[in-house]
């Protein structure tokens, strides 16, 4: 399915209340021009009406190469300034927007593609997984929010290990650096799954996960507190909320169970 607000480099499947979008420039191994990375903005903007999670997957073998080199346009400074911030913007739609979001990571998750990844909520990584961060042997630095996102997965010092030596983590090493959450043969399976789950949640609960809970993660703690108990109130309040628990009471909703 293509939506017209979408450019041919994304492509839209609907599955019920679970929205796949492919990256789908597999000869280009999902490179991201600024066409897809405006596309990607515009849909998280404005998601498909009734879609409660989003699938973000790719087309062939990779996730994402990362920057299309071949829009390395000759840019100055604000010029180059003013592309960095098109990225952090479109990104911050997807990390910041009103549908949980599941990445499924195989192939090159590489420079932008790693920087796009970062902004899913949840990364379910194949075993064909690779990572990098290849700008500090091409005499650049990163632009799309890797500096800020990535050390939060797996620390400063890895990012830079990563930058200053070209080091690359195969998927086994990236999950144990915190770069995905779950390892899956089938990661598109997986994921579906854990969107069909994530679907199921109360609204404020989700609202909750994606718009407080990063706010409250960077509060001091007084602050951070004060966000929780509100945020607790309003969801707990809800009419949704007493039906679940009452449902938990009456033993009509299942145990966790391990």
């Amino acid at each position: 399915m293509t939506s017209p607000l979408l450019p041919p480099t994304l492509r839209l499947e609907l599955r019920d209340d679970v929205a796949v979008l492919r990256l789908a420039r597999p000869e280009k191994r999902n490179a991201l021009d600024d066409a897809t990375v405006l596309g990607l903005e515009s849909f998280f903007g404005s998601p498909p009406p009734g879609v409660k999670a989003v699938v973000l997957d790719a087309v062939g073998d990779h996730f994402s190469a990362g920057l299309d080199l071949a829009e390395l346009t000759e840019r100055d400074a604000f010029e180059g300034l003013e592309h960095s911030m098109m990225w952090h913007r479109a990104f911050e739609r997807l990390e910041r927007g009103r549908v949980p979001v599941v990445a499924v990571l195989k192939g090159a998750v590489v420079g932008g593609g790693l920087e796009l990844a970062a902004a899913a909520h949840i990364r379910v990584a194949e075993s064909s997984a690779f990572y990098a961060l290849p700008e500090g042997q091409r005499g650049l630095f990163v632009g799309g929010g890797a500096s800020v996102r990535v050390p939060r997965l797996i620390g400063a010092h890895r990012m830079a290990d990563m930058m200053l030596t070209g080091r690359v983590l195969d998927a086994d090493e990236g999950h144990a650096a915190g770069l995905s959450h779950y390892r899956a043969e089938n990661g598109l399976e997986h994921a579906l799954g854990l969107a069909r789950k994530i679907a199921d949640n109360s609204p404020i609960t989700n609202f909750a996960v994606l718009q407080a809970l990063p706010r409250i993660a960077e509060a001091n703690p007084a602050e951070g507190y004060l966000m929780e108990a509100l945020m607790a109130a309003v969801a707990g309040g809800s009419a949704e909320a007493k039906e679940r628990m009452q449902a938990f009471l009456d033993k009509r909703a299942g145990k966790v169970v391990p």
